[in-house]
This record gives structure tokens, sequence and C-alpha cells, in this order.
């Protein structure tokens, strides 16, 4: 029988032996929660605290919601997991039908895996291996084009389009090849262009690299609308539009990495969406299940699949395939997710916490040491500068990001910063007050942030 330990032997092996991800261990202070509701968070004495960043980017929902909850108890009765190498599951084939139903109309087949970096990975060897299985081969096609400060994950070929390097400079030996072009970033633009030129200047900048490289190019990826890890970088209108347009016109695939802006997130199902986009990959995760349980999926056209098939002695399957790909617990979650949007009208909730966040925010937009406050659906971000006018960032090792999320917590508010940007992400069920406390939160986190 299993004894329970005490809060003090929970604290200490969360200290001593539970290597948190993104951590320094030195320094971590344990903060353990015991059970959720809604968007709510309570940790182990007790303590409320709305969750301001979904529990990175993935609960959709709330937590513990009763219709998910009840699909996955239900199809715990049926078969908890089943594996996809050979053999199928009614709940699996049921997603798969959904997920072809509401992505871009040129996605038909559909492969599982368990996590938005595996998604990619799995899209970045899809299209590496088309290139040699099409009826005319081009097996000089072995680069990929990415955009300055990427982030598509932690495996080494998703790591390889990644562009951070604070994350991934270590294992820069380990990485392949890559052709890289500028951040698209509205907020700091090039010296001499506007707003309004911005789209135009950075497809100009990318056609020059496609026009360089485009005999030798397997496919572009990008974050569609918002960079998240680069500290929630928005685009400029128009980009996304004219990137699967340059594809297009010289014969390159697209991948979309909706890990992060998929699934509502941006205010539309998919960030393609915003811009009618259909691109030849879509690469989808952390919210699929509502952020229940891990399940991705990587979401392509007719044409790729049809480069895989063959006879068994030709070796053109797919030779890439994760255990619980396709888990059935997952799908059942994701199923009840889907539906969720269209029986509490997610989206609508998502438009209305929007414009509710900007107006809750508005005090902050005169604060000298705000650089930008930017927002595309219900992901947002402050970011704090030491100047205004020049843009400068404060130096990373004074961690003002994380002193201003520190004291969030006074006001009973989870966020985690990306350096000097504070992140804002609720679960898209969030209410006007839930917003209401994150903005006073925030407000309050970057005063105390930025005192000396």
């Amino acid at each position: 029988m299993r004894i329970e330990s005490s809060l003090d032997e929970r604290l200490h092996w969360d200290r001593q032996h539970y290597w948190h991800a993104f951590t320094q261990m030195a320094e971590y202070q344990p903060l353990v929660v015991d059970r959720a509701e809604g968007v709510w968070l309570f940790d182990a004495t007790g303590r409320a605290l709305l969750d301001g960043v979904s529990s990175m980017w993935c609960n959709v929902h709330g937590h513990r919601h009763p219709v998910i909850d009840r699909a996955i108890v239900d199809q715990l009765h049926r078969v908890a997991h089943v594996t996809s190498l050979g053999m199928s599951n009614s709940t699996t084939i049921e997603l798969v039908r959904r997920l072809v139903e509401v992505t871009p109309q040129s996605l038909e087949c559909v492969c599982f895996s368990s996590d938005g970096a595996c998604a990619v990975e799995i899209a970045l060897k899809m299209a590496f291996q088309y290139w040699r299985q099409i009826a005319e081969p081009q097996p000089n096609r072995n680069l990929f084009l990415a955009l300055g400060d990427a982030y598509h994950g932690d495996t080494l070929g998703s790591v390889s389009v990644g562009g951070v390097s604070r994350f991934h400079a270590m294992f820069h030996p380990l990485l392949f090849d890559v052709v890289r072009g500028p951040c698209p970033d509205s907020y700091r633009l090039p010296p001499g262009v506007t707003e309004a030129e911005a789209a135009a200047y950075y497809l100009r900048e990318y056609e020059l690299l496609i026009e360089q490289f485009k005999d030798r190019l397997a496919a572009v990826i990008v974050e569609p609308i918002v960079q998240g890890a680069a500290g929630m970088v928005i685009h400029p209108p128009g980009f996304l539009r004219g990137m699967r347009d340059l594809t297009r016109k010289h014969g390159i695939l697209l991948i979309a990495d909706e890990v992060a802006t998929g699934i509502g997130r941006t205010g539309r199902l998919w960030g393609c969406d915003w811009e009618d986009v259909q691109p030849d990959f879509l690469c989808t995760g952390k919210g699929l299940t509502g952020g229940y349980l891990p399940m991705a999926a990587t979401i392509t056209t007719r044409e790729i699949w049809n480069a895989f098939l063959g006879e068994y002695h030709e070796s053109r399957s797919f030779f890439h395939g994760h255990t619980f790909g396709g888990n059935p617990l997952a799908a059942a979650a994701a199923l009840a997710t889907l539906d969720l949007f269209e029986t509490e009208k997610t989206l609508e909730n998502v438009a209305a916490r929007g414009e509710q966040l900007d107006e809750f925010l508005r005090p902050l937009r005169e604060h000298p040491h705000v650089g930008s406050i930017r927002r595309q659906g219900l992901m947002a971000a402050v970011e704090l500068v030491s100047s205004r006018a020049s843009q400068t960032p404060f130096p990373w090792a004074e961690r003002r990001g994380w002193r201003a999320c520190n004291a969030a917590l006074d006001r009973q508010v989870w966020l985690r910063p990306l350096g000097n940007v504070i992140v804002i992400m609720p679960p898209l069920c969030c209410r006007e007050e839930h917003i209401e406390q994150i903005a006073a939160s925030v407000i309050h986190g970057v005063h105390a942030a930025t005192i000396d």
C-alpha cells in the first residue's frame, strides 16, 4: 500500500530529485499544485492561483471540465490504449475525421504523435522523404528555410529549425544546416521601415533567400501570425499569406507550426485561418486535448500521402512512430475539446475577452519601461524595456520579467515570462473578472519589477 508522504517530504523530493524543464534547479522554489478547477490552480497549502498561462499555453476550456472528464472516463470503459502500428481504434478514427473537417481544406491525412516538437519533427522528415519518392525525385532538396527567433520544440530536428539561441546554442554541433531569414517583428522594425511597409519588406528578404536556395529547399516552416517563444512576436498583416504565395511560386512545401497558435488561441481555430492559408503540413499539439493529455498531430495533403504509397519491398513507408501515437484516451479528450468550441461559443468569448484585456492594460501604455503591449486573440505580451525610445531591453541577468511575474503572485495570478516579456495566455473559457484580475496583477508586477 502506498503511504502518502508529508508536504515537507514532497517539497524535498521536488527540490532534489524532480528535474524541471527550463528551470535552474539551484534556484528553484517549489510550487506544488494539488488540484485545479476552471481557471484556478490550488497549491498544496490550499492557495488559489489564477492560471494566467494556461499551464504552459495548453489549457483551453478550463481544468476539470465535466464534458472532457466524462469523455475520458467513458473511453476508459472501452480501451485505454492500442498501438497505431498496423492497428486502429474507433475513437481515434473519429478524431482523424474531425481534424480533416476543421483544418484548412488542403489537409486530408493525419499522423499522430505525443507532443508538438515531435509533430514538427514528423513534418520535417515527411517533407525530406517526399522529395525522394515523387515521380521525378529531387534528392538535392535537403535544406529547410526557417524564421529568425523561431521556436519549434526541443528534439534535434525541431531545434535545428528553431532560432532561439539562448535555449539551444549548446546543441549547435548536433544540428543540421538551415537557411534562416529575419524575424518578421512588428515591434522592432528595421531602420526606415514603417509598420505599413513591414510585410512587404520581410517578404522581399525571404524571396531573395528562396531564389538563392530554391533548388535545395525542401520546405519553409513558419509559426502562423505569432511567434510564441520569441516573445509573442506578432507578424505584420499579410506576411503569412505572402509566404504561402512565395512557396507556391517556387514549388516549395510550407509547414505551419500551429502547436501554440492553433486550437483557438489566436481568435480563430487556426492561425492560418486569418489569412486563408492552405499549408502542406499543419502541426498541432498543446491545446488539442484541451490541455488534458499528451497528443499532437501532423496533418498533411493527399499529394504528400501518395508519395509514400507503394509495395512492401520498395520501403516507401514512413518509418516513424510513437508508442502512444493516436492514444484513444487522448483522442476522446480531443473530440470533446473540439465539440466545446461549438457548444460554448469559445471563439466569441476569445474575441470579447481579448478586447477587455486591451482595455484593462491601458494604464501601462505610457509606462516608461513598457515598450510594447501586443495581443492576438488570447495570446498577449507586455514587454519591459530600459528605454522606450530606443527599445533597448533590460539586461537578461536582471530578470525583470521574472520579477514582475513573481510579484503577480501577490494578486493570486500565476504567470511565466520569456525574459523581459510578460506572457498573458489564460484559458479560453476565462470571464471578464478573470481578465481584470490578470491585468491588475501584471500592472502590479510591472511596477514592482521596474523600481530599482
